[in-house]
Parts: structure tokens; sequence; C-alpha cells
């Protein structure tokens, strides 16, 4: 498995359109009027073309193009900084709910030829894997600053584990199903995937 065989202006071009395309898709997402009363929602497949370039194009290349996404996704998310109080509260909501969350997508690519050249195998794999992580860094993220969301006589981590695995588990689904649809579909070893 060669990272760097493709084009470096290549390499480039397809990582502008795929965040591009990652950041539309989330901001369509944020527009639907999702149960979510504390932040937090499911996009449509908007991690679907982040994880294709960690898968296509090398880990490096994918998480450079994942903290772009995670960059952009703590913009859109500011007024959450204005709910908490203090550095270590600040530094939480950004690394676990944004830098983190969002960049461990540039992971999804870490199973690639892991499975025999199986693709969509390969994706689907390193797409529930990183959904899993990014849930890790939410579930955190809830006990320890946003814990005085929790209703009363309710366990935070319980909380926090049935808040953020709600819209989390509907993610982990159409990303998967999303990389597994690409998967079958087009070569991504190729220079041109049709």
């Amino acid at each position: 498995m060669t990272e760097n065989k493709f084009p470096k202006t290549q390499v480039l071009a397809e990582s502008a359109l795929m965040v591009a395309l990652s950041i539309a898709i989330f901001a369509v997402s944020d527009l639907l009027p999702w149960p979510y009363a504390y932040g937090g929602g499911f996009s449509l497949f908007g991690q679907v073309p982040v994880i294709l370039v960690s898968y296509r194009h090398g880990m490096k290349n994918g998480l450079l193009a994942a903290l772009v996404l995670a960059l952009f996704e703590m913009m859109m998310g500011y007024k959450n900084f204005t709910y908490v109080a203090g550095i270590a509260a600040y530094l939480v909501v950004a690394l676990a709910d944004y830098i983190i969350a969002f960049g461990c997508l540039g992971l999804g690519g870490m199973f690639k030829g892991k499975f025999g050249g199986n693709q969509a195998k390969e994706l689907a794999v390193g797409g529930a894997v990183v959904c899993v992580i990014r849930f890790i860094c939410h579930f955190i993220s809830g006990v320890t600053v946003w814990k005085d969301y929790c209703p009363d006589g309710m366990a935070v981590a319980l909380y926090s584990f049935v808040y953020n695995g709600s819209y989390m588990a509907i993610e982990l689904i159409l990303t998967v199903v999303g990389l597994i649809a690409v998967g079958k579909i087009f070569n991504l070893s190729k220079k041109k995937m049709v």
C-alpha cells in the first residue's frame, strides 16, 4: 500500500473537493430540524468524503482534511462556547466536541489493504471505528462539561451515553452504508475512479 501514488496536485484538489463536500453536507444537515435540544445531531453522509480522502490518499492527507473539517465545525458551533466557563471547559469542548471528534475521521483509511483489498469492507470497518472514537469524544465532553444538562435523578454517564449515542448510532449507520456503497461502485485505487 503506497500512500503517495497520486500526483500532489491531484491529492490536493481531491482533498479540497471532498472537504468542501463534507462541509456542504454538514451545513445542509444542520438546517434540518433534529430533536437534539443541546447540540449534536447526525449528518446525511457528511463524514463519508473525508474518510474517502484517508482511504484513497493515506491517513496523513486524511488527517489534514479532517482537521480542516473540524475547524469549520468548531466555527459553526461557536455558540457552544458561550455556555461554558473556564479554560478547562473551553479546551474540552474544543478538543472533544470538535478537533479530536472530527479530526479522527482522518483515520478512516486505517484498514486499507487489511481485508484482501475488499474496499467496501475496509471502508465500512474504518468508518465504524472512527464513529466509535467520535462517540467517545462526545461522551467525555458530556460527562465533564455538559453534565449540568442532565435531568435530575439520572446518572450523568447514562445521560451522556444515551444522548450522544442516539445521534452517533444514526451517524455510524449512515456513514457505513455510504462507505459500502462507494466501495462497491468505485475503484478508489485508480487515478480516475470511474
